[in-house]
């Protein structure tokens, strides 16, 4: 089954390019093209994509407040949002991930690897580049302008749950989650999925927004601690 997608985009040279592109890719079908955040909500609505590729600063409706419109609305299978930004640490990311973004890419990614995250995306691989997804969150909590996410929402899960949320926090893919805890890559997908169940939310990224706001890691210390240490 082809993987549906729609692209968002306020320039219309680059929102042409990259539907082109993903036209021509075997198993892709571009469902349609959005040159706003209102019409990228619309058109999700109505077209129910598997992936929505969402350029950030656009006029009017930014690509952080559709992809907060469009995840809030969606019915499961909620599709995926894979950012694309100009650079890779900006504020305007942060906002993305912590809005429940899966990923995101510079625009000047290649051909290739632009169809290699929307294949990993639709497949449920949600977090690109996870040391630049550190820094870009290690960079922006702190002065996140909400409140940060209480640690008590951390309790409702088991220890090895916040064991493997504090190695995906660390940059750790699944293999490297599952040598450190000695156990399978099904093991460590279980224990991830069931965290992201209880504490609500869609994506990797938006997995390792929260540990950094509750404290469960700290910004910058390379250490990590249990909610709730001084």
């Amino acid at each position: 089954m082809a993987t549906r997608v729609l692209v968002v985009d306020d320039q219309v040279l680059i929102r042409a390019g990259v539907a082109a592109l993903l036209r021509a890719a075997p198993g892709t079908e571009v469902v349609g093209e959005a040159q706003d955040g209102d019409e990228a909500v619309r058109l999700t609505a109505q077209q129910r994509p598997d992936v929505v590729l969402m350029d950030i600063r656009m006029p009017g409706t930014s690509g952080i407040t559709a992809t907060e419109r469009i995840l809030a609305h969606s019915t499961e299978p909620r599709p995926r949002i894979l950012v694309l930004t100009t650079f890779d640490l900006d504020e305007y990311v942060y906002a993305a991930l912590r809005a429940g973004a899966s990923g995101f890419l510079l625009k000047d990614t290649g051909p290739q690897r632009l169809l290699a995250a929307v294949a990993a995306v639709a497949e449920g691989d949600t977090l690109f580049a996870p040391s630049v997804t550190r820094r870009l969150v290690e960079a922006y909590a702190p002065r996140a302008e909400r409140p940060a996410a209480p640690a008590g929402r951390l309790d409702q899960l088991t220890g090895r749950e916040l064991d493997v949320l504090r190695l995906v926090a660390g940059g750790l893919s699944n293999p490297g989650i599952a040598q450190a805890l000695v156990i399978s890559e099904s093991t460590v997908k279980t224990h991830l999925n069931r965290t992201m169940a209880k504490l609500g939310i869609g994506s990797r990224a938006q997995a390792v927004v929260l540990a950094y706001e509750t404290g469960l890691v700290v910004p910058g210390g390379g250490g990590l601690r249990e909610p709730g240490d001084g």
